[in-house]
């Protein structure tokens, strides 16, 4: 508050001492002051050579006294008197000067934020309690420290969406897609605030209550750390610190026997395959190409001159350019056929077929039983697991796990010894839920 005050008047100068009142029966104020209507007096009393000076005012019928030692001082108090009785708020007159003086300087020191003092005192009594001994000074710059890069705010909802777009436009394949869609839409639907707000205990204590297998939950985690690992790299989460997803660990998985086809299995299938089957179960079984990479394939990518075929990022899991060779058996199962466009142009369709026509020779289909039978039968005839994981696109400690010694060197033979039988792709075949009659023709070599 301004110590001259608004509409201030007072009948003595503010800067000499008044002069000294003559000895009469009754002595008047020595200043007073007035704001509006209302006036509150100031006297100068004397006691023991020592000069005093005194307010009066009257407050719910009561005569108060307030007593200084100096005319400034008096003149100031007497002022905020003199407003506080004018606008009716009397009652406010007991609060004492250094209190009044402490709420001035704490409102002005909150003029330049705009936060109310009631609110600013709130805010810090709910730090105090959750800080207890600590600095609040101190806690506040180790926090500036840790998230002065986290400078965009959104809900989980908000980045996911952007994640997906992002994705979609790199060109991500729509199996990837749709499984980090399932996964972080489910996610943003139980975590709907901003994601800096969770923690590890929340996201493990949510897989776990799902209630699905290891497999399932280690699938959906990865899905989980790729988010917030974008989430990072968009500045939503701050980089100085491991993310709540980044602490939690893969469970681990205890891998049974792989399940893999022998030799005469495999023959049986491919000898009663039709045509457009053969692709599949042929590449599937001789170069270990995983079924969605196969999904991918153009026919482009398959050099039989060169005997290889070339995996492109894009298509391989891996996102790095992979080249399988084609043995000597894959090649006779190649050769006569058609090789134009997509290997599988129909992927539902014919991989239905597939299972259709396991089922109708009463074959149990494991799933990726296809690789995993050619990574077994190529590491028993090459006998090096880093070789095995170049052309397979995993790594050598996976292979030599999971893989070694699962078959042997007699019985890869045979596996890599399964050739067309004579007329092959002359003869005819039924398969499916409905019997039908499916014609193999002989297709012009390109």
């Amino acid at each position: 508050m301004d110590e001259a005050g608004d509409k201030m008047v007072t009948t003595q100068d503010t800067a000499r001492q008044p002069r000294p009142q003559k000895e009469t029966g009754k002595r008047g104020p020595c200043a007073t002051v007035k704001f509006g209507s209302a006036v509150v007096p100031i006297y100068r009393t004397e006691s023991r050579g020592r000069v005093r000076f005194t307010l009066c005012y009257h407050r719910d019928g009561k005569r108060l006294r307030q007593i200084f030692r100096d005319l400034a001082a008096a003149k100031k108090e007497a002022q905020f008197v003199a407003q506080r009785i004018q606008s009716g708020m009397q009652q406010v007159t007991d609060i004492k000067p250094h209190e009044r003086e402490a709420y001035v300087a704490a409102v002005r020191l909150l003029e330049k934020s705009g936060v109310p003092l009631v609110a600013a005192v709130e805010d810090y009594v709910r730090a105090r309690e959750q800080a207890g001994t600590e600095s609040l000074a101190a806690m506040a710059t180790e926090y500036g420290k840790v998230f002065k890069k986290v400078v965009r705010r959104a809900s989980t909802a908000e980045i996911v969406d952007e994640m997906l777009r992002q994705r979609e436009q790199d060109g991500s394949s729509r199996a990837y897609l749709r499984l980090l869609k399932t996964t972080l839409t489910r996610f943003a639907a139980k975590f709907p605030g901003e994601l800096i707000a969770v923690d590890s205990h929340q996201i493990d204590a949510w897989l776990r209550s799902l209630g699905v297998s290891h497999t399932t939950r280690n699938s959906m985690l990865r899905c989980i750390k790729i988010f917030f690992s974008f989430a990072r790299s968009r500045d939503y989460l701050p980089e100085e610190r491991d993310t709540a997803a980044g602490k939690l660990k893969i469970t681990k998985v205890v891998t049974d026997n792989m399940d893999i086809f022998p030799p005469e299995t495999m023959a049986k299938l491919l000898h009663a395959a039709p045509t457009d089957l053969v692709p599949i179960l042929a590449i599937g079984a001789f170069s270990g190409i995983r079924m969605a990479e196969l999904n991918r394939l153009d026919w482009s990518a398959v050099d039989l001159e060169r005997r290889i075929i070339e995996l492109r990022a894009g298509q391989a899991k891996t996102g790095s350019r992979r080249v399988v060779p084609i043995t000597d058996n894959l090649a006779a199962w190649l050769n006569p056929l058609e090789r134009k466009g997509l290997v599988v142009p129909t992927v539902k369709a014919q991989h239905r077929a597939v299972a259709a026509l396991a089922a109708k020779l009463k074959i149990d289909w494991p799933r990726n039983v296809l690789r995993h039978s050619f990574i077994s039968y190529r590491i028993a005839t090459v006998k090096s697991a880093d070789q095995v994981a170049l052309e397979a696109g995993n790594s050598p400690a996976i292979i030599f796990k999971n893989y070694r010694e699962l078959t042997t060197e007699e019985q890869a033979d045979k596996w890599f010894g399964i050739l067309p039988k004579p007329g092959q792709f002359e003869a005819s075949a039924t398969h499916g839920r409905r019997p039908r009659r499916i014609t193999r023709r002989r297709a012009a070599a390109k």
